[in-house]
């Protein structure tokens, strides 16, 4: 399969199962978002270092062998799941076992991914902590509320970047709202977050790559907190 590589002013961020990837590039982070399993269409994201060439990736949801062509013979370093949930991890096992891939999952998360995958966490994080994607690095975001452990993964490069921050959010932010919850303390929690340690954190320029869907920036989500906070999901 030949995948659409983009330019930084062509990409938007608009894929869809058995469709072409989109790829940017932003400083030292190359970014590969692909969709996959037309019943889910979950967004699966390839980054590659472009001093170093190790590459990282973030949910194995489905479709491994597709994963894997993405991968290709650069290696795969690490791969990062968002969060618990079946659909985010269902091409874990394969994509570990061919590539020897490190895994790093939310500390609250762990039991729960190790137990619905049959694959060893090598790696719990928290917020705060940082997942390497060879020189470049990511910033760990606990967004406790979807899940106990999702994470969100901040990637920033000052020196070299394209001026945007760049962050990926799973399933617990879209355009549109925060991802479901269980209940109101659950929406509650996650909307504290959301507000504390990314919307009060990260400018409007921010670029963010949910779990599903079509990419967004932090200043066309920011108008609409309040309106979030009232309805209660």
């Amino acid at each position: 399969m030949n995948e659409q590589q983009t330019g930084q002013d062509e990409y938007v961020g608009d894929v869809a199962p058995g469709g072409p990837a989109q790829t940017r590039t932003a400083g030292c982070l190359r970014i590969t978002k692909v969709a996959v399993d037309p019943e889910m269409s979950n967004n699966c994201y390839l980054l590659r270092c472009e001093d170093t060439g190790d590459q990282v990736l973030v949910d194995a949801a489905a479709e491994p062998e597709r994963l894997l062509e993405l991968v290709g013979d650069g290696g795969l370093a690490t791969v990062i799941t968002t969060h618990q949930h079946w659909d985010h991890h269902r091409g874990l096992a394969a994509v570990v076992a061919a590539t020897g891939a490190e895994v790093v999952v939310g500390s609250p998360d762990a039991d729960a991914v190790t137990e619905q995958t049959g694959v060893t966490v090598t790696r719990s994080v928290g917020h705060g902590d940082t997942v390497a994607v060879g020189s470049c690095s990511l910033d760990v975001i606990a967004l406790a509320g979807h899940t106990p452990g999702s994470v969100a993964l901040l990637f920033e490069d000052a020196e070299r970047g394209d001026g945007r921050a760049h962050l990926f959010t799973g399933d617990s932010l879209f355009p549109g709202g925060p991802g479901k919850t269980a209940g109101p303390a659950e929406f509650t929690s996650l909307m504290d977050d959301l507000e504390a340690r990314v919307f009060d954190r990260l400018p409007d320029s921010t670029w963010f790559y949910p779990g599903h869907g079509d990419d967004s920036t932090l200043g066309d989500q920011r108008p609409q907190l309040g309106e979030w906070r009232a309805r209660g999901w």
